[in-house]
């Protein structure tokens, strides 16, 4: 049966695309298929499949029309030419119940009743973000299992989860970055309205959500596309991982449309707050205006007044994501930084080999960190052998998205190790007192908080004829470390393919109660990041630093009528300084310092902290990290007593 186009429908589509269902009945499909001559419908499979439909072509190469008989729940199929041997799912599936090569479903998203009316969406500041792989945030794997920890992770402090890439793909487990459905959630955690449960209940308890999105390139393996159409592969260029989506060029604005209605999708039927972009280097594009400006464009109309955070991963460090679409930027409100993760290993377990190489973990580095933001921002990068980064000048310390631990770095490390395994204790305490208390923007990777003993690691459930090859790229990609070059390791490196590996990958959390000192450092911490208000601003601009020793540093916090903060890191000796000609070491006139936080409290593990000024001078302990408040002549405008509970900072 013909059915007419959308145009002679007069419809009021939601997106482009998809199947959608009608609010008098039936459901509208439209596809892009600008290279076939027909394409049908066909509902159901086996026994209970029914004769297919015909859909009418359109101008631009789209077919579409209503099946009146249709609804929510059904499964279908697009036929490609009058041919059974070319029955493909649908490119903006909604959902596939049994994964890539089946049938796709209907879906209606009105259905939902969600409770998050008065949800106003997510600033540009103030958050502690938090990455989350479903499949192993909990044993279940599951959007329900994930759902019953976000009170614990809102208790935390946590403000923002930042959930790696959920669009389906074939196979039974993987990181999901080699997505073949985008607008389909993974049945692998659940079903839709599973995951607009869990964004549901993430937004009653106060929490955001993001999804970690590729737009870079489409997953090669269960990919469809390019039955309906070559087009969606550019024929001008490439990327790190094969063929580039067709932003520009002929036939490119069909394809865009598919994008920008992706990161609509998401915003508009799942309320998510916005996205982790992947690999925006990767986004090729001639066009007078830029993919990622109508990205960001498309995805902030669609939030329709709430806020939303748009967050890049930017290898080369380009500052311009981050800056307007009318200041020659391309409209993000934030950027991964791997600078600071790079120079805080090296600090950390010492290893400068592969992508560390160009680090030194100085505490010049530590103290530009918290300045600029980025270490590399022109200068010459030898290890890439030419410069790398653009000048940070006048974007807020928030801009930056600082992290010790994310996925791609823990996987990198060969065995997964979590960092707090790869130092002392002492270092490590004062590195997450650092990356809390520093202007920019925390991000912490799924038990980190409470030192997870099980490893992260690269895990992808391959094809047969594919499994090795995909080891041997792993392999391959690691010899950059020497360590991991050596024959004994490369032996020993998981199989990406091997269930064992990711489930190895999941976490226990036994880990808060065997862990608990770690634990309620991570909240302390950022309790105390959130009520003090000389934290609380992330204001770069108003901190300064100084290096005192080989291993120490201090950075001071211009607080203004909330008064000054010493942060003091030492990551060696216990530092005696008799004389300190250090200006940022002064108190403001007329006043002192105080003692206000330590990592060394016996709460943490640490061994307890004497006096830091004393009349012998000032004594920072050995691998610590200890924070101090300058009180005015009339005393401290605000606080007088800090109370260090388990799991939260009370100031009274």
């Amino acid at each position: 049966m013909h059915r007419r186009p959308t145009s002679e429908l007069g419809l009021c589509r939601r997106l482009p695309v998809g199947a959608e269902v009608l609010p008098e009945g039936g459901v509208h499909f439209r596809v892009w298929a600008p290279e076939r001559q027909a394409v049908e419908v066909v509902l159901g499979g086996g026994e209970d499949r029914l004769p297919p439909v015909e859909l009418a072509r359109e101008i631009g190469g789209y077919f579409s029309g209503e099946v009146a008989s249709a609804q929510a729940g059904d499964n279908y199929r697009y036929r490609l030419d009058g041919d059974d041997d070319q029955l493909f799912p649908d490119p903006a599936s909604r959902f596939q119940p049994n994964g890539p090569d089946g049938p796709s479903q209907v879906v209606d998203p009105t259905r939902f009743a969600w409770t998050d009316d008065a949800w106003p969406g997510v600033t540009k500041t103030g958050h502690v973000i938090y990455e989350m792989h479903i499949g192993t945030f909990t044993p279940a794997g599951t959007w329900w299992a994930a759902a019953e920890q976000l009170p614990e992770l809102a208790e935390t402090g946590i403000t923002l989860l930042e959930i790696m890439p959920v669009a389906d793909f074939v196979g039974q487990f993987g990181w999901g970055y080699d997505g073949v459905n985008l607008f389909a959630p993974t049945r692998l955690y659940g079903t839709p309205d599973d995951l607009r449960s869990f964004v549901d209940r993430a937004h009653a308890l106060g929490i955001g959500v993001i999804l970690d999105v590729v737009y870079s390139h489409f997953g090669s393996v269960g990919n469809s596309q390019l039955a309906f159409s070559r087009y969606y592969h550019s024929d001008r260029h490439r990327s790190e991982w094969g063929d580039a989506i067709r932003f520009d060029g002929e036939n490119s604005a069909p394809v865009r449309e598919f994008i920008l209605a992706n990161a609509r999708y998401w915003i508009e039927e799942f309320h998510v707050d916005g996205y982790r972009i992947d690999a925006t280097q990767a986004f090729i594009d001639d066009s007078p205006c830029h993919i990622l400006c109508e990205l960001g464009m498309a995805a902030r109309r669609a939030a329709a007044g709430r806020s939303i955070f748009l967050l890049g991963e930017n290898e080369p460090q380009q500052v311009r994501i981050a800056r307007p679409c009318d200041q020659d930027g391309f409209g993000l409100d934030a950027l991964w930084n791997d600078d600071f993760h790079h120079s805080a290993v090296v600090r950390l377990n010492g290893r400068r080999e592969g992508y560390y190489n160009d680090y030194f973990g100085t505490p010049e580095e530590f103290v530009a960190l918290a300045k600029w933001s980025y270490l590399y921002q022109g200068q010459l990068y030898p290890w890439q052998g030419g410069p790398r980064g653009t000048p940070t000048f006048g974007l807020p310390g928030a801009t930056f998205v600082n992290y010790l631990e994310n996925h791609d770095q823990l996987a990198n490390s060969g065995r997964g190790e979590r960092l707090w395994q790869t130092t002392s204790p002492g270092r490590f305490r004062a590195a997450t007192a650092f990356l809390l208390l520093a202007p920019g923007t925390p991000l912490l990777f799924q038990g980190q908080e409470f030192s997870a003993s099980s490893p992260f690691l690269y895990f992808l459930d391959s094809p047969p004829e594919q499994a090795q090859a995909v080891a041997r790229g792993r392999a391959d990609f690691l010899k950059q470390f020497r360590s991991l070059a050596v024959p004994e390791m490369q032996a020993r490196l998981p199989p990406p393919s091997d269930r064992r590996t990711f489930e190895r990958s999941k976490l226990d959390f036994a880990d808060r109660e065997r862990h608990a000192d770690t634990y309620r450092l991570y909240r302390d911490l950022i309790g105390l990041r959130r009520r003090e208000a000389v934290f609380a601003a992330q204001a770069a601009q108003a901190v300064d630093g100084a290096r005192l020793s080989d291993d120490a540093f201090v950075v001071r916090y211009f607080g203004g009528p909330h008064g000054d903060r010493l942060l003091l890191v030492n990551f060696g000796f216990t530092l005696e300084l008799r004389a300190a000609p250090q200006p940022l070491l002064a108190p403001m006139e007329g006043g002192a310092w105080h003692l206000l936080w330590s990592s060394e409290q016996a709460d943490y593990g640490g061994t307890g902290t004497p006096a830091v000024i004393s009349e012998k001078g000032w004594i920072l302990p050995g691998e610590s990290a200890v924070v101090m408040t300058s009180a005015l002549p009339g005393g401290l405008p605000e606080p007088v007593n800090l109370q260090l509970d388990f799991g939260i900072v009370k100031l009274e």
